[in-house]
């Protein structure tokens, strides 16, 4: 999807005071055309030195070095040259008045086609089509109050949590038949679809009660045949238990067999300090109890994020249905069309602004709120950001205490990658917007299990 760019070309940029002229008709509130007028003295000079230039170097046949006409010099490149300095300084002219003028555009300026024009004149007049950005108010009253979410931990989870803990740091024991909870290793083979690969699963993986019901009581060295369609609950466990892509299982529907090699069951680990110590420290967690408190924290800082970007999402999805303007379309839909890798044809570029105008809006929304409420985000903000960053990502490795000069150095290199920066920078503004919405908007706290808020939020 194209991404909405507006022009941003600062004055002390050019070091040059051009005399063209440059009028401008305003054709409605979002759509404008700035005509530029050249003459010959604001641009000869620099085209004359040029052309000199390429005397001096010139290596041509039947004369020295430095001594070649500057007639043949002016035959041979002076279009060229011509065209490329009067487009350099029309790229600088229009740049410089849209600041001058503080002309706020959408995408870029657009040249109107000019099939008739005569190079071999000394005064030239160009024309360029621009859209202007909408003048518009945002609102964050919201009448109906958006629902910020809290996640909590509740007792199930917490429970199910230290079980599969146990599970993790428990020791297999070895079976020679299935019950529900074990974990089986065998060999799924289908010689026509090239299967045999050698895994081990859990009976949650499978879909179905008659599946399941296949495996249960069976022992080593039993041979199960299955069908592939509506085998597994996930079409990711399919792929990675057959060795398969996930469009090939997406598509199969055949028999397979399984052969069971080894049946285990998982011994649960005691709930006593060695094992707490091994999971955080020597010493850090002393009872079950503080291992609850400790994993209801852990879940619901992760839950906070996931409550965050829900609530993120909502307002940018209220504020773009509440906060009405118009964009200059057509103005738009030509841009598209002109300004990718390729020309797009006029229906590929409508279809291209109907799926663009959302972000479009969006992000004007968000300039104007930025703006309006003076929420910048400068080079120290992405700095400080890169650094909590790294340091959560090193606490995860185990580095818990990392030096002032341990994040300064990897801060520096992580940034040293312009889109690094591009893409910390996007993250800083969404946490500000997050920040600025949680103080602004009309919202009411709702508090849930992540179960039940996976359910409302996403249905399932």
């Amino acid at each position: 999807m194209l991404q909405l760019q507006k022009l941003r070309i600062f004055a002390d940029q050019f070091f040059t005071s051009y005399t063209m002229n440059i009028t401008r008709e305003n054709i409605d509130e979002l759509n404008a055309v700035v005509k530029v007028d050249i003459e010959k003295n604001d641009y000869s000079d620099k085209v004359e030195k040029i052309l000199s230039d390429y005397r001096k170097n010139a290596n041509i046949p039947g004369f020295r070095k430095g001594h070649v006409p500057m007639g043949m010099i002016k035959k041979q490149y002076g279009k060229a040259v011509l065209i490329d300095e009067v487009n350099k300084l029309l790229q600088e002219t229009i740049g410089k008045y849209l600041v001058d003028e503080k002309l706020d555009v959408l995408g870029n300026p657009l040249p109107r086609p000019q099939d008739d024009l005569d190079w071999n004149s000394d005064d030239y007049s160009f024309e360029f089509e621009l859209g202007l950005a909408p003048k518009f108010e945002v609102n964050l009253n919201a009448k109906k109050p958006i629902t910020q979410y809290k996640i909590v931990a509740d007792d199930k989870m917490l429970d199910d949590q230290v079980v599969n803990i146990q599970k993790q740091y428990g020791k297999l024991v070895s079976k020679t038949e299935v019950a529900e909870a074990d974990e089986i290793t065998g060999t799924f083979f289908n010689e026509e679809h090239a299967i045999d690969n050698t895994a081990t699963l859990t009976l949650d993986k499978l879909k179905g009660k008659a599946n399941v019901k296949k495996f249960i009581g069976a022992k080593v060295d039993d041979i199960i045949t299955l069908k592939t369609k509506s085998l597994f609950n996930e079409t990711h466990d399919a792929a990675a238990l057959l060795k398969l892509s996930n469009e090939d299982v997406e598509n199969l529907n055949t028999e397979v067999t399984f052969t069971i090699t080894e049946v285990n069951t998982r011994e649960l680990a005691e709930l006593d300090q060695e094992l707490f110590d091994k999971l955080y420290g020597k010493d850090t967690i002393k009872s079950v109890t503080e291992l609850k408190d400790k994993i209801k924290a852990d879940a619901e800082k992760q839950f906070e994020q996931q409550a965050d970007q829900k609530l993120l999402n909502d307002v940018t999805e209220h504020l773009i249905e509440n906060t009405k303007f118009d964009l200059p379309a057509t103005f738009l839909q030509k841009w598209i069309q002109n300004t990718g890798e390729k020309p797009l044809t006029e229906e590929e570029a409508k279809e291209e602004y109907e799926k663009s105008e959302k972000g479009m809006r969006y992000q004007l929304i968000e300039s104007r709120i930025m703006a309006d409420h003076k929420l910048d985000v400068n080079f120290e903000d992405i700095k400080s950001f890169s650094k909590d960053m790294i340091r959560t990502q090193m606490a995860q490795f185990g580095q818990t205490n990392p030096t002032d000069e341990q994040l300064e150095d990897i801060s520096q290199r992580v940034l040293s990658n312009q889109d690094e920066v591009k893409r910390l920078s996007e993250q800083v503004t969404s946490q500000k917007l997050l920040n600025f919405y949680k103080e602004n908007v009309n919202t009411k706290q709702k508090e849930l299990s992540y179960e039940k808020f996976v359910k409302e939020v996403y249905g399932s």
